[in-house]
């Protein structure tokens, strides 16, 4: 009777824990640390970074390239894999093996962990640049630990900050001449592609006739880019085949809005509706976050729509309304008396020109060139976290739209305008400027 007692109980336990294998929200159980800010919406999602049980470090390097390769490849990184496979550099991999992201960016090692999300040692240029100090006078004494926050170094893309940079820039003033964001323009690519499309009008609607839609969704509806660009109802609601879907999700999005739907899964409010497997995530919430939210907005799921709109697809709103009905740190509840949004109400009242606003998405999705349709596309980038880490970032890709590279380089250096919303005149200095005009000037 013992023996069968014992048998019955390890059968069960082994249902138990073979069922929790099985169940991302048993997962948990099984993490070794607590896992960083930048990964830990996906944390129960353990196949996107470990793609086979006891995989060893070339999967994970996979895993790594697979969601972070593309943005590499933007950056032109400058310590690539391919330097340090060549032969002449054997040396420096027995001292810090950087074919692989993992030796400097380990996961579930909170304690290693940046303010902005990033596992990484402090100090880790010491091991192949430990005798600098003697080639460079200017970097006599300066501690490792400020090579990333002296706004001279970004390991994987040295184009802002490298010297030649800094002294062509050196003379800028704060404000340029002609201060304004790129303007989208997708509209006009599919007009380049097409040839001229002619707007949608009430009558035309073809929603089925069975469905009975109130009068301020349809004039939502004729109010959009789509009505204006010939997109009827069946272009949302019957994009991936014959079946009306009531509420279309990502996919209907993508069908047209292919890089916008890409970077919004790759960044913090996407990258859980972009895991695969037998297991999907549900989508993010504010309750998820690490970060300062509003109690009333905890429960929302994020989405296309969430930020758009279901049939409006405001993109005004979403450029403002929509981050600040969710986040509710210092910084973006300073945002509506700072001088940025001073400008977008100038511009919104008709007393500015376009694009001379500064909303939330100017700065955290900045727009980008890219081949498009008809030739150059200026699209907006929906991974909101591309240029945040570290924020130099910004510089090239947002910043010196308006600014010059001396004062967005100090103002992005001062923690407490950051938190007031750039409200004022940067109160710190990088000196990295002054060290590369000195040299040039020796």
């Amino acid at each position: 009777m013992k023996w069968l007692s014992w048998g019955l109980i390890s059968i069960l336990l082994g249902v138990f824990w073979g069922w929790s294998l099985f169940t991302k929200e048993q997962n948990a159980r099984y993490l070794i640390g607590e896992t960083t800010d930048g990964h830990h919406q996906i944390e129960l999602a353990c196949e996107s970074c470990h793609l086979e049980p006891f995989g060893g470090a070339e999967l994970i390097q996979e895993a790594c390239t697979n969601c972070h390769g593309a943005e590499l490849a933007r950056a032109d990184d400058s310590h690539p894999k391919s330097k340090f496979t060549d032969p002449r550099n054997a040396a420096r991999i027995e001292v810090l093996d950087a074919r692989y992201c993992v030796t400097c960016h380990i996961e579930h090692r909170n304690e290693e962990t940046h303010e902005m999300g990033v596992t990484l040692p402090e100090d880790f240029c010491f091991y192949c640049h430990e005798d600098i100090g003697e080639d460079r006078p200017t970097h006599k004494n300066v501690p490792f630990s400020d090579c990333l926050t002296s706004g001279c170094h970004n390991y994987h893309d040295n184009r802002a900050l490298y010297e030649d940079f800094l002294v062509k820039h050196a003379d800028q003033a704060a404000i340029g001449l002609d201060p304004h964001q790129p303007m989208r323009n997708l509209l006009e690519q599919v007009v380049a592609e097409k040839g001229a499309v002619r707007p949608l009008t009430l009558n035309e609607a073809d929603k089925p006739q069975t469905l009975h839609v109130g009068s301020e969704v349809m004039d939502d509806w004729l109010q959009t880019s789509h009505a204006a660009a010939g997109v009827n109802c069946s272009g949302c609601h019957q994009s991936s085949g014959s079946t009306w879907v009531d509420k279309p999700g990502l996919e209907s999005c993508q069908s047209c809005h292919q890089q916008e739907a890409e970077t919004f899964l790759q960044g913090k409010h996407g990258m859980r509706l972009a895991g695969s497997g037998d297991l999907p995530l549900s989508p993010m919430t504010p309750a998820m976050g690490r970060l300062p939210f509003k109690t009333d907005a905890l429960e929302t799921e994020l989405t296309c729509t969430t930020c758009h709109g279901a049939h409006r697809f405001d993109t005004w709103k979403a450029a403002v309304e929509s981050c600040l009905g969710c986040h509710n740190d210092e910084h973006s509840r300073n945002y509506p008396d700072s001088p940025h949004a001073t400008l977008r109400e100038l511009e919104h009242q008709g007393l500015a020109d376009p694009g001379t606003g500064v909303s939330c998405a100017t700065c955290h999705m900045p727009r980008l060139e890219s081949a498009g349709l008809g030739g150059e596309a200026i699209q907006v980038m929906h991974n909101q976290n591309d240029n945040l880490r570290p924020n130099e970032k910004m510089i090239r890709s947002v910043c010196m739209d308006c600014h010059g590279f001396p004062f967005s380089l100090d103002a992005l250096a001062d923690p407490e305008l950051i938190r007031n919303n750039f409200k004022g005149q940067p109160a710190a200095h990088v000196e990295s400027i002054d060290w590369a005009t000195g040299r040039r000037e020796e």
